[in-house]
């Protein structure tokens, strides 16, 4: 397909909720010995349990490089919705550098049809802080996958990452200040310009900006991913701890206050729930041992190194919730009843593997992206 030239709002294309129905799920496939411990068959496993879930809702395509092809088809559960596709990548991260979806909307319905893609640029989460030395594969990814699917492209020379923004199809976006006015990421833009952009690109009205992210999620800036999500316009999750001393109660208490003091796209105050982050979770020795860094081309993991875990890093699919646990039973099943409670209407399943995702610098949210039915209505996300 050739590339789209023009603004998609001004095209009539927006981005959809994550919960507005999806054609199929995008995951990568972990194999960096420097970044996933003890081979990568943690991750990978991980991965599978990860695909497996969601597969029960919808199809998923899991793309893995040519010498991991047949371990990863081996892996497949046998009867799974996933199919396997050879594909070159420097690491699995496809919420960054898999394409943001877009659909064709006139008012609240979708044209037949009428699905694109946005090809952001992408620079590995800092450039020259980046989390490793060559990210040459990971910029064609998302071109990949929209060439595979035959959907046409938006090209933007913006360095952004699919998981520094959340948005709820309803003109709204929420966003951190600690990564998008990052300059390691667009030093030449203004906030303003920047806010533009994702504007006229994603058909957006509001712009709601937290100052930062998930304390620790220092390898993506503070994606919001990791912070704070919609669950249907007007209502978002917030990562919380009660815990005075530990240094994420300034981060959720200061994001509290930005959300309070907002309103959406279309007028209404938000409503805050907030969802308790899980106790303090740090890398073990034997874990760091596991991984493989001797040419140091990738971030060093480090034993002792607290990781960035949220219980906010879920996935919506078709009809379910795709969620991390961490092996902290008070918060894991605090978690199941807060997102039960607020999406009614899904199944919630929890990754029992998740802290493996962690261990590399991300979650469920980070690994899937969604790819919208090009016959989307705009549904609320119970």
């Amino acid at each position: 397909m050739e590339d789209l030239e023009g603004k998609p709002a001004l095209m009539g294309f927006r981005m959809p909720a994550e919960w507005e129905p999806h054609e199929q799920s995008w995951i990568g496939w972990p194999e960096r010995v420097d970044n996933w411990r003890d081979d990568a068959l943690p991750g990978q496993r991980a991965f599978i349990e990860v695909a497996a879930a969601i597969s029960r809702f919808e199809p998923v395509t899991l793309c893995a490089i040519a010498s991991q092809y047949i371990k990863a088809c081996r892996m497949v559960p046998a009867g799974a919705n996933i199919r396997v596709v050879e594909m070159s990548m420097n690491d699995s991260w496809f919420r960054d550098t898999g394409p943001t979806f877009l659909v064709r909307s006139s008012s609240a319905k979708c044209a037949e049809g009428q699905t694109a893609g946005i090809d952001w640029t992408f620079n590995c989460w800092g450039g020259s802080e980046a989390c490793y030395s060559d990210w040459s594969l990971d910029s064609l990814v998302a071109k990949k996958i929209l060439a595979l699917e035959r959907i046409p492209r938006f090209r933007h020379q913006m360095v952004l990452e699919g998981g520094s923004i959340h948005v709820d199809g309803e003109g709204t976006c929420i966003t951190t200040e600690e990564c998008l006015l990052n300059p390691n990421r667009n030093p030449d833009m203004s906030k303003v310009e920047i806010e533009n952009e994702l504007k006229i690109y994603l058909d957006l009205q509001k712009v709601i900006w937290l100052p930062r992210g998930l304390y620790g999620d220092e390898d993506t800036n503070g994606h919001v991913d990791n912070m704070c999500c919609f669950v249907r316009p007007g209502v978002v999750l917030l990562a919380w701890t009660d815990d005075e001393a530990d240094p994420q109660y300034e981060r959720s208490i200061e994001a509290f206050s930005a959300l309070a003091g907002s309103t959406d796209a279309k007028g209404r105050k938000l409503e805050i729930v907030k969802l308790h982050i899980p106790g303090p979770i740090y890398m073990t020795e034997e874990e760091a041992k596991g991984i493989k860094n001797s040419l140091g081309n990738a971030k060093p993991r480090l034993a002792g190194t607290r990781l960035a875990a949220s219980y906010i890093n879920f996935y919506i699919v078709n009809g379910g919730i795709i969620a991390p646990a961490f092996g902290d039973e008070r918060w894991d099943n605090e978690a199941y009843r807060v997102l039960s409670t607020m999406f009614p209407k899904h199944e919630v399943v929890m990754i029992q593997t998740a802290r493996e995702i962690s261990l590399a610098g991300g979650n469920i949210h980070c690994i899937t992206q969604q790819q919208p039915s090009s016959q989307c209505k705009n549904l609320k996300g119970e």
